[in-house]
C-alpha cells in the first residue's frame, strides 16, 4: 500500500453533521413538517418553522444524544446490548 495518499481530516472530530445552520436531526424534523404539511396542509404550515426552532432550544439544554434515549424510552427503537426501559431488577 502507498503511505503517499492524503485524506481530508476533520478539523473537529466531536462536530455533528450539518447541513447549512441545521444539525442532521434538525433536519430530519424539518423535513419530517415539511412531508406532512404536503400531505395534510393546514396546522402542519403553520409549525413547519416553530416545530424544528422549539426542538433545537429544548435540545441545547438537553445532553447529547437525548433525542435517541427519548425514542429508546418511547419504546420506538431498540438499543442494541441495553435492556428493556422498564427492567427493575438485574441479575450478573
Amino acid at each position: 500500500m502507498s503511505d503517499n495518499v492524503k485524506r481530508a481530516f476533520p478539523q473537529y472530530l466531536s462536530a455533528p453533521f450539518q447541513i447549512l445552520w441545521y444539525e442532521s436531526d434538525e433536519l430530519a424534523l424539518f423535513m419530517f413538517f415539511l412531508v406532512l404539511a404536503l400531505m395534510y396542509g393546514n396546522v402542519f404550515w403553520l409549525l413547519l418553522i416553530p416545530g424544528p426552532y422549539i426542538y433545537s432550544r429544548i435540545k441545547r439544554q438537553k445532553p447529547r444524544g437525548f433525542l435517541c434515549h427519548l425514542l429508546y424510552m418511547a419504546g420506538l427503537i431498540r438499543m442494541k446490548n441495553y435492556p428493556a426501559y422498564f427492567e427493575k431488577v438485574f441479575s450478573e
